[in-house]
């Protein structure tokens, strides 16, 4: 066993980088998170008409030609291309250089929930209309989840662990947690994590809106994601990217990176309860394991960015959660919820949202929860209503939980400036 593996070495996360319905990039996006706009609109991918929900968060302005060369993209659906984006600006912003003596120690691990749905779509409508004679060569390669962190290994010649996780709407959360495990016990010395997702399809949203999952207020596409509103009726589905760079503390520090924050801690466990349901126990426990292992208490916590879906049974169930952990501090905890600006980003929310977590500790910024009207007795807590908030949060944690019962919790501090 190499000696670093028995001691926990501490974890940097040195870059950053985004692709999302707020803007393609982290700046114009935490712009408009702390200004509090929403990147919901009424869907122009294709034709809604037909379908229940008729609006997303759409990635806009993304230029695919600033990370992918022509012939190349007929080889990536979009969520592929959305996760090369991403990496290719958290690259940038961390500096981090991958050569021959450290490529086998730099791994990547991005979440991905559903996959080239887009790719598979088009490829069945294809083949009905034309036969086996025109289908493509990439069909396979272009939707299965683990080409995103196949091509980000690719572009940086990242040859330690590559593969996607697959969990639903905690995909990127689980990546990130993975990477940030493997980083602390001495398996790799640095990662390029988070998640990526391209769902906003006719299929894509068709099918939660059969389940009633998506909201419906159609006539008001920026009002539509409103978690623990009381007047929320589900969630607005979006796509994109998040990812990080994550480095081994000291390294990060000799090579004079800048270090957005210090990730301590993960927690990950199953409701074993419902398909679809989820369990307060279950967040709870996460939560709370999360902590554990960041060797933490709950009084120690500053700020939740949740799960917050913007849906009557999980935002409920968030809440009771957080106040069964906390107690009676969860009155003076802020939580809010960016779901409520971006839509809900699927497998790739947990990488979204670890992005904007290390940016609020970063930053003292607390985004705030837009469309907060109508109090709902079910959610009680402080979730920094409609206005971002100037704050200084030591310790914040970000929440993900996903179909299936599966959950993640990541821990995120503040890097004072003498460190």
């Amino acid at each position: 066993m190499r000696s670093d593996r028995l001691k926990r070495r501490r974890v940097a996360v040195t870059g950053l980088g985004l692709v999302s319905p707020l803007g393609s990039d982290v700046d114009s996006c935490w712009e408009a998170v702390c200004q509090g706009r929403s990147g919901i609109t009424r869907i122009t991918r294709f034709d809604p008409s037909e379908h229940a929900s008729q609006i997303a968060g759409e990635v806009k302005g993304f230029d695919v030609a600033e990370f992918v060369e022509k012939k190349d993209r007929k080889k990536m659906d979009a969520f592929i291309q959305y996760g090369l984006g991403a990496a290719t600006r958290a690259m940038e912003d961390s500096g981090l250089v991958i050569d021959d003596a450290n490529a086998e120690r730099v791994g990547v691990i991005v979440g991905v929930g559903i996959g080239g749905l887009q790719t598979i779509e088009e490829t069945h409508l294809n083949y009905m209309q034309n036969g086996l004679k025109r289908l493509s060569p990439f069909f396979i390669p272009k939707l299965i989840g683990n080409m995103a962190p196949a091509h980000i290994s690719m572009r940086f010649g990242a040859k330690g662990v590559n593969y996607a996780a697959t969990s639903a709407c905690t995909s990127g959360a689980h990546g990130v947690g993975e990477a940030f495990r493997a980083i602390r016990d001495g398996y790799l010395d640095a990662a390029i994590t988070g998640g990526a997702e391209a769902g906003v399809t006719p299929l894509g949203v068709g099918g939660f809106s059969v389940m009633r999952a998506l909201s419906r207020r159609n006539d008001d596409p920026q009002g539509a994601s409103r978690p623990f509103d009381k007047g929320r009726d589900g969630f607005v589905i979006g796509e994109g990217a998040g990812i990080l760079v994550l480095e081994e503390w000291e390294s990060a520090r000799v090579r004079g990176a800048r270090i957005h924050a210090e990730l301590i801690g993960y927690g990950a466990n199953s409701d074993a309860f419902h398909i679809t349901k989820p369990a307060p126990s279950g967040a709870l426990r996460c939560m709370a394991l999360c902590l554990e292992d960041a060797g933490l208490v709950p009084q120690d916590v500053d700020y939740i960015n949740a799960h917050g879906t913007s849906t009557p049974v999980n935002d409920a169930n968030e809440t009771a959660a957080i106040r069964g952990l906390f107690g009676t501090d969860a009155d003076k905890l802020p939580v809010s919820s960016t779901k409520s600006m971006t839509g809900h980003l699927l497998g790739a929310a947990g990488g979204v949202e670890a992005v904007l977590t290390s940016l609020t500790v970063r930053e003292g910024i607390l985004p705030p929860t837009i469309n907060q009207n109508t109090p709902d007795p079910d959610c009680d807590l402080d979730y920094v209503p409609n206005v971002a908030r100037h704050a200084q949060p030591e310790i914040a944690l970000s929440n993900s939980f996903g179909f299936g019962g599966t959950n993640a919790t990541l821990a995120f501090r503040r890097v004072p400036s003498s460190e």
